[in-house]
């Protein structure tokens, strides 16, 4: 792997930070150094929110993500603003239900997620986030069951512990999907 830059981005509220401690979290359960950044409007939900994670086998020497190698846009304006960034060769990760247009490069990796509708049919409307984090997952071959569940132990609150079942359910339904 050496290093992996991700940078998660979308409306407060839609799990950004969430996704990004998740990943991070599951980067250092794999024994891999990691860095997680969060960054936020000042409006909390509603507003914007992203996440920068690094995740690599050498010690991070700078938390900030400018050139991801992945990119998780959760809606229109975080494709706008960050898909010129991404580097050449790298993926883009788009929540369709709330992105209609395309991405415009033809030198990355793209793959259409309708997650919000997915989480909506599902019953779980909060979870589009894990449902783009299963599908990254499965796209990277780092779906390994004992780190996720480990991952998601650490990043769920005791007060939330009933919410591990229906994670592994998002997670699994964004990694089952086909476009």
């Amino acid at each position: 792997m050496s290093t992996k830059n991700f940078l998660f981005s979308g409306f407060g509220g839609q799990g950004i930070l969430f996704a990004g401690k998740f990943l991070a979290y599951k980067g250092l359960i794999d024994s891999k150094q990691v860095s997680w950044l969060p960054s936020y409007g000042p409006e909390m939900r509603g507003g914007t929110a992203s996440c920068s994670v690094i995740v690599s086998d050498e010690p991070v020497g700078s938390p900030i993500v400018s050139n991801p190698d992945v990119l998780i846009a959760m809606n229109l304006p975080s494709l706008d603003r960050f898909e010129k960034a991404v580097k050449k060769g790298g993926i883009i990760f788009a929540d369709s239900t709330l992105i209609e247009r395309k991405v415009e490069r033809d030198d990355v990796s793209v793959y259409y997620i309708p997650a919000t509708q997915l989480a909506s049919d599902n019953g779980m409307p909060t979870l589009a986030n894990m449902i783009i984090i299963g599908k990254i997952l499965k796209v990277l071959e780092d779906f390994g069951e004992d780190s996720v569940k480990a991952a998601l132990n650490k990043v769920i609150s005791a007060k939330h512990a009933d919410m591990l079942d229906v994670n592994l359910k998002a997670m699994q339904i964004g990694a089952d999907y086909e476009a």
